[in-house]
């Protein structure tokens, strides 16, 4: 796929293009931060928005759902829309007016497929692991012929998409509200793991694995970071 993405009339940014993108590069990144998506679909005749997982392979986003599945059956042909958003923070500005919200998203839209071949879905469902948690795939047991027919696994390409990115201080600093000393910025917001917690039935002696407990000691690091920078 190249640099750009093809504009079309559902991806084409109509309000605030300048925060808007069509470069892939940026859609990617996106993706690459999170893990949890929404997904709208259609189900007995009524729009339906799920929260599931998804995973990126190549050109290709996989997502988890019988409700997706549903909707597929129902309507093969149907366009789906897939958004992912990450909030970094609320922009409070001297006037309710200029408030916001500095984020992150994308939207896809496509018609999507429901993946019957065993070996894509194994790829698929070892997209949609890694996505959220590196290195458990090849940790945990894979799934059995009978976990894998009992599964829903929907792919759709990441061809017609847009994305959307706001950030920085409230607007207002320089016009009238600014005479009214009142305090105005940016409240962040971050989201990150916190230390593991073990099954109550695990058996004494198991610890995390390197990719759990690395992931949440550089959790860990970055709360200490944050602590000792603040006032």
């Amino acid at each position: 796929m190249g640099e750009e993405l093809e504009v079309t009339e559902r991806t084409r940014l109509r309000r605030m293009r300048h925060k808007g993108s069509h470069r892939r590069a940026d859609l990617d990144a996106v993706l690459a931060a999170g893990f949890l998506c929404h997904f709208g679909v259609v189900v007995d005749g009524a729009p339906m928005v799920v929260p599931t997982v998804y995973g990126v392979d190549g050109d290709r986003i996989y997502v988890h759902g019988s409700v997706a599945s549903r909707s597929l059956v129902q309507a093969p042909d149907g366009v789906v829309c897939l958004s992912v958003t990450h909030v970094d923070g609320l922009v409070l500005a001297r006037s309710v007016f200029e408030h916001g919200v500095n984020y992150r998203s994308a939207m896809i839209y496509g018609v999507p497929r429901i993946v019957t071949d065993p070996e894509e879905k194994l790829r698929g469902l070892r997209a949609l692991t890694e996505q959220s948690s590196p290195g458990q795939w090849d940790y945990v047991r894979q799934p059995s012929r009978k976990e894998l027919a009992a599964t829903a696994l929907v792919a759709l390409d990441l061809t017609e998409a847009s994305v959307k990115v706001a950030s920085g201080p409230p607007d207002d600093g320089e016009g009238p509200d600014a005479e009214l000393g009142l305090w105005a910025g940016v409240l962040p917001l971050v989201t990150r793991f916190g230390e593991p917690v073990p099954d109550p039935l695990l058996p004494a002696g198991i610890e995390p694995p390197a990719h759990i407990a690395e992931r949440a000691g550089r959790a860990a690091w970055a709360s200490e970071g944050e602590a000792a920078a603040a006032p």
